[in-house]
């Protein structure tokens, strides 16, 4: 007995040019030759495609993370091929899943051992709120320990959810100034969670 074919029965040539996409250009000036715009812009559109992310992954909001970086929707569309597990070298923490109020500290080192600029998603509901872990030893959202920056509902998010709050961390940084880490709305912020 042969095996049914489901999969290309009737294949679709597709079109090359309408796969490739390019970002779209900062506001400038340009003539013959050259191109002028403002650092901040350039930079951010550098950086918004090139972010490096460090899972912090402790339950089922990690699988689906390993869903979102596998072939099917595949994270590294959007700049992030390197996932890394040295929070020295990136600058994008997701955090996954339940942490446990003795796991704040831990979490809090991490968030520090991170270069500037950084920026945090919480992923899931026990990630953004304790979710339905209601208890003494859960924290009831990683905003207690250190500053978000996009909350993904969910128990667990769909890999969807988890492009969606992604892609809103590439808007965030590419509009963000490259002198607001400077500030002292940003210094405020950090003094409220104790870091210097």
């Amino acid at each position: 007995m042969s095996r049914p074919v489901r999969f290309n029965i009737h294949p679709i040539e597709a079109k090359i040019s309408d796969a490739i996409g390019n970002a779209p250009a900062p506001e400038g000036y340009g003539g013959d030759g050259f191109f002028t715009a403002r650092l901040s812009d350039v930079v951010g559109l550098a950086r918004k495609n090139s972010l490096w992310p460090l899972p912090f992954a402790t339950s089922c909001c990690g699988i689906e993370f390993m869903g979102t970086m596998g072939s099917h929707y595949d994270l590294s569309r959007f700049g992030s091929e390197r996932v890394g597990f040295s929070p020295r070298q990136c600058d994008l923490l997701m955090v996954m899943g339940t942490i446990a109020k003795k796991m704040g500290p831990v979490l809090k080192q991490v968030y520090l051992q991170m270069a500037e600029p950084r920026w945090v998603i919480a992923v899931g509901a026990c990630a953004s709120s304790g979710g339905i872990f209601d208890t003494y030893s859960v924290l009831q959202g990683i905003d207690q320990v250190i500053p978000v920056d996009v909350y993904v509902p969910g128990c667990p998010p769909r890999p969807e959810a988890i492009l969606d709050g992604f892609m809103k961390i590439q808007d965030l940084v590419g509009q963000e100034s490259i002198r607001r880490r400077n500030g002292e709305q940003y210094k405020a912020l950090l003094n409220g969670y104790g870091i210097e």
